[in-house]
């Protein structure tokens, strides 16, 4: 697979991500991002032996976007410290059926995680064991059939963005395990990572990074918005 390469320099990659692909490998054994940037590497810079590829966050498989890697370990002790700081900003955008209740807002709940389901829930109190979950989201778009929400994360709980939309009634396009009547034939769903900014790890520049979303019925429904 060919890189959709967003940046390049000696110490970061910045990749936007296909739906459906793995970023680390798992028990599929399928390959992944990590492998593809390092094979990548290896042959743009005729790099002997093992190449090296720090990954300081994640993308859920069926999600497209913006994804950065470290090609030095500094790099990724530096990325990793910004992202335990919560000093890095991310926006998305999902495409959801139903209308969200306001045009914007923001949401708040006590997410809990059942390791064996792979599946989170949302709770509007607090709950023994959950962790606070925030994001704010907002309407940036509308067609007959679909609402596009810009959302940006104030926590980075696993699946948060899903369950949270899920819990006001406004469930991802595609993501039957969090509401959505019917999956994508790809078996991807609406949410894409649109945005990433941090300050680079050596050069202490602030980076933002923009994926374009993917060449798809849905989403070229929405192509001309900016946000």
């Amino acid at each position: 697979m060919e890189l959709d390469l967003i940046y390049e320099d000696n110490h970061l990659l910045a990749i936007n991500k296909p739906s459906g692909m793995l970023v680390q490998g798992d028990k599929t054994n399928d390959k992944c991002i990590l492998d593809f940037a390092k094979a990548y590497i290896k042959k743009k810079y005729n790099k002997p032996g093992d190449v090296f590829i720090g990954l300081p966050h994640r993308l859920d498989r069926p999600t497209s976007g913006v994804i950065v890697l470290a090609r030095t370990s500094k790099a990724l002790e530096r990325l990793n410290k910004q992202f335990h700081d919560k000093l890095v900003q991310k926006t998305y955008w999902a495409v959801v059926g139903n209308n969200p209740p306001e045009v914007e807002g923001t949401l708040v709940h006590y997410m809990t995680k059942s390791q064996e389901k792979n599946r989170s829930y949302a709770h509007k109190k607090v709950k023994k064991g959950g962790q606070l979950a925030e994001l704010d989201y907002k309407l940036i778009g509308k067609s007959k059939l679909y609402n596009l929400l810009k959302i940006t994360p104030k926590t980075g709980r696993h699946h948060q963005i899903r369950v949270q939309l899920s819990s006001i009634g406004c469930p991802i396009k595609g993501d039957i395990k969090y509401g959505f009547k019917r999956s994508n034939p790809d078996k991807s769903i609406h949410l894409h990572a649109r945005t990433i900014s941090f300050t680079h790890p050596t050069t202490k520049e602030t980076m933002k990074f923009t994926a374009k979303a993917p060449n798809e019925v849905i989403w070229n429904v929405f192509k001309d918005i900016k946000a």
